[in-house]
């Protein structure tokens, strides 16, 4: 087993929670309880924070079930009960188990998607040192989940314990999420965001699901949950500001070369416009391309992407006639055509501003955010960019998905959004949890970008009036469908 090195009365510490769960490890061959519920609403938690197939360690792994749970390509876990290493072997053989401390671990040499750390930190010794020890075990793009007990639930739990409802714990470090949260950007991390699960631990059909599900989501009743959930991310590299005189030189993405950025651009019946977006995109990274996604348009805007490329040899630019309808499928085929390491949505309508592209690729690729989402709810719009109920449709559309996705959102449909491609990719490859009803595209992207734990930015824009053309979004009808988004994402993020 790796020791590290303590005083004295760390030492004795350990010692004494060593002892104990190999006890209790010893006592789990036949022992049921609250735990059992409590774990298997835990299990099906982490099966939805974490995709199958990538690489999981566990801090504090006890039995194994909970990694195993979440099927890793690569499953590492760490216990410093040697009882329960062993069980967790025969138990799971398909993951390496190590017997280690988690203050010392230095044993490790790779890095991990996703570290779990899971009611940890209410019995170790140095919290921070132990998340200290983590972070060079990180990518940029790991997650690090902690989940610990809410310490309204002393008694409750003592008395659960003393009744044998729940196993017997030593004395604990009773956090707050603002304790951890703390500790965590000590350590280099960034919380992402948090909340609570768990109201009723009791396996009685119907009532624990209701309470667990849903109960525990409402005002009040999450105050009064068990356990605190956070999710975090190695705090990213800060570099100085892009320029877009500078074309973009002092940026770098994650493997150290300048990305490609390409901005797509659906475009129905905005003949007027394309001639603008040339002139007007600015160049980012080492190469900055245009992918026009035409939709069946009753104007020749066809024909003058045709006219603008040949017109500008030196852009490099692609063509595609939109293989369905709606926004959305315009969004995903120009994301697939396109060759860019950043992936940008310009609306075609110019009512979103090119020259502000810029910042959002400052954001993205200095690490500030994963999912840069455009909000133009903040500065004071041109008296004809947005119609009334439109805006205050949008106001009610902010609250809702803030409140379903854990992170601010204060604009779900300003067209503009940057993010990476690699992130897309795995966006693309979850869609089928949420499903594909979404015209638009941008709810697609907001909820894979939460489902998948990614840094969610809002850059607030000044929205402009249109120039050209009419809008193509149906107030009403478009209205009706996103209430039914908003049922269906409370369905398959909040209420799990």
């Amino acid at each position: 087993m790796n020791s590290p090195s303590f005083d004295s009365a760390g030492q004795t510490y350990q010692q004494t929670r060593m002892t104990h769960w190999d006890a209790v490890a010893r006592q789990r061959d036949r022992w049921t309880g609250l735990g059992g519920a409590y774990h298997k609403r835990l299990a099906e938690i982490y099966r939805f924070l974490v995709s199958p197939g990538q690489r999981v360690l566990e801090i504090g792994s006890g039995l194994g079930n909970l990694i195993g749970a979440v099927e890793p390509s690569r499953g590492v876990g760490v216990d410093f009960s040697s009882e329960m290493v062993v069980r967790a072997t025969a138990l799971h053989p398909e993951i390496k188990f190590v017997h280690a401390d988690a203050h010392d671990l230095s044993f490790l040499h790779e890095t991990f998607d996703v570290i779990i750390l899971s009611d940890l930190v209410n019995d170790a010794w140095d919290v921070q040192r132990i998340l200290e020890q983590i972070r060079p075990l990180c990518a940029p793009s790991t997650r690090v989940i902690v989940n610990f007990y809410s310490r309204l639930w002393q008694l409750t739990l003592s008395l659960a314990q003393q009744t044998r409802l729940a196993t017997k714990m030593l004395d604990q470090n009773w956090f707050t999420p603002d304790d951890v949260r703390g500790m965590l950007n000590l350590a280099g991390f960034e919380s992402i965001r948090g909340w609570t699960e768990v109201l009723f631990p009791l396996p009685i059909p119907l009532l624990q699901p209701f309470c667990d599900r849903f109960l525990a989501r409402l005002p009040f009743f999450r105050e009064l949950a068990l356990s605190n959930f956070v999710v975090a991310r190695p705090t990213p590299l800060r570099l100085p500001p892009f320029s877009a005189k500078m074309g973009g030189v002092s940026r770098r993405d994650e493997g150290g070369q300048q990305p490609v950025v390409s901005v797509i651009v659906p475009a129905r019946n905005e003949s007027g416009n394309i001639k603008a977006i040339f002139e007007r995109t600015p160049k980012m990274g080492r190469k900055t391309e245009i992918v026009f996604v035409e939709g069946h348009s009753t104007d020749d805007t066809f024909l003058a992407i045709e006219r603008e490329i040949a017109s500008h040899p030196s852009t490099p630019s692609l063509l595609l006639r939109q293989p369905g309808i709606g926004k959305g499928d315009a969004m995903r085929a120009g994301y697939d055509a396109a060759h860019g390491d950043v992936l940008m949505i310009l609306d075609a309508d110019l009512t979103v501003p090119p020259e502000d592209l810029p910042r959002f690729y400052d954001a993205l690729v200095s690490g500030k955010g994963e999912f840069i989402n455009g909000v133009r709810l903040v500065y004071p719009m041109e008296k004809e960019a947005m119609r009334v109920l439109n805006f205050f449709g949008n106001k009610f559309f902010s609250m809702a998905f803030t409140s379903l996705l854990g992170q601010p959102v204060k604009d779900t449909l300003c067209g503009t959004k940057v993010l990476w491609k690699k992130d897309y990719n795995r966006i693309a490859a979850n869609r089928a949890y949420f499903g594909d009803f979404d015209p638009f595209g941008d709810f697609d992207l907001i909820f894979g970008a939460a489902k998948l734990n990614l840094k969610i930015v809002d850059l607030p824009i000044r929205y402009r009036e249109r120039t050209y053309g009419s809008t193509n979004i149906s107030r009403w009808k478009h209205g009706m469908l996103l209430l039914r988004m908003v049922w269906y994402a409370a369905r398959r993020i909040k209420f799990i």
